[in-house]
C-alpha cells in the first residue's frame, strides 16, 4: 500500500491507497506529525510499502518527518520537488522553484484529468487560481486570502469581532445581508471569495476561446461551486498531481 501525505503549515492531509492507486483504504486530516502516526497505528492491518509526500514546510521539518517515517514504518518517502516541466505541463513562473508545490501539483493533476485548457482554483487558508493552456503551458495565476485568513485578520484587528465556529457555520446558511456581526463578517468574506472566482472565470473565458475545464479543490470549494456551473470538485487534486510528479516503480 502507498501512504500519501500533503503537509501544509497547519495540517497534514493523508491517505493510504492500494499499490495500483485504484482503491483508497483510509484517509484523514491531522494537526501534527504525532497525530498522523497515532492514526496509522490505529490501523495495524495496513501494510505500507511506499510513501510519497508534498510539503510546504521548512526543509528541516520535512526531513524530520521523512526520518520518522523511515524509523516508524520502514519506508523511504519520496518528496515532490519543483520542476520546470513534467510531461506536457510547463511551469509558468520565471523562477520555477518559486511556484508553490501544492499549486504545481494541482496544476499537474488538473491537466491530467482535463486534457485541455484548465482553470484551477484551490480554496484553502489562501485561495489560488492558476491557468493552464490547452498545450500544457502554465500561464500563471493569482493568490488572495482565503476565508480563514480574512476571518482571522478581522478578529485580530477589530476588537469587537468575536464569535465561535458554530456561530460562523450558522451564519453561512444563507447570504442575505447580515443582522449580526458574525453574519455580516462570514457572509461578506464568502461574497469576496465568490467574486474572486467569478473574476477568474471571466479571465479564463477571455483566454481560452475553445473552452476549458474548471477544477475546484480545497476545504471551502463547496462555498463557490454554484458560481462555476460544471466545475469539477476534486478534493484530492494535489494527490492526483503527486502521483504524476512522484511515480513509484
Amino acid at each position: 500500500m502507498i501512504l500519501e501525505l500533503d503537509c501544509g503549515n497547519s495540517f497534514i492531509k493523508w491517505r493510504v491507497i492500494s499499490s495500483d492507486g485504484r482503491e483508497r483504504a483510509l484517509s484523514g486530516v491531522v494537526d501534527s506529525d504525532s497525530r498522523l502516526f497515532e492514526a496509522l497505528a490505529a490501523s495495524p492491518a495496513l501494510s505500507i510499502t511506499h510513501c510519497r509526500l508534498v510539503s510546504v514546510r521548512s526543509d528541516v521539518e520535512t526531513e524530520q518527518l521523512i526520518d520518522r517515517l523511515r524509523g516508524s514504518l520502514g519506508v523511504e518517502a519520496v518528496s515532490a520537488q519543483s520542476a520546470s516541466q513534467v510531461g506536457a505541463v510547463r511551469n509558468g513562473y520565471d523562477d520555477f522553484q518559486r511556484l508553490g508545490l501544492d499549486r504545481w501539483l494541482a496544476v499537474l493533476g488538473a491537466y491530467h484529468l482535463g486534457q485541455r485548457a484548465c482553470l484551477v482554483v484551490d480554496l484553502g487558508t489562501a485561495v489560488t487560481a492558476d491557468f493552464v493552456s490547452a498545450d500544457g503551458a502554465h500561464l500563471g495565476g493569482f493568490i488572495c486570502p482565503g476565508l480563514p485568513l480574512m476571518r482571522d485578520q478581522l478578529s485580530t484587528h477589530t476588537r469587537r469581532i468575536r464569535y465561535d465556529r458554530q456561530v460562523a457555520l450558522a451564519a453561512l446558511q444563507e447570504l442575505e445581508p447580515g443582522r449580526s456581526t458574525a453574519e455580516a463578517v462570514e457572509r461578506g468574506c464568502v461574497l469576496m471569495l465568490r467574486g474572486f472566482v467569478e473574476q477568474q472565470l471571466l479571465q479564463a473565458r477571455a483566454r481560452f476561446a475553445d473552452g476549458f475545464e474548471v477544477f475546484l479543490t480545497g476545504g471551502d470549494a463547496d462555498l463557490v461551486r454554484d458560481v462555476a456551473p460544471g466545475a469539477q470538485v476534486v478534493p484530492d487534486l494535489v494527490f492526483v498531481g503527486l502521483a504524476i510528479a512522484c511515480p513509484l516503480g
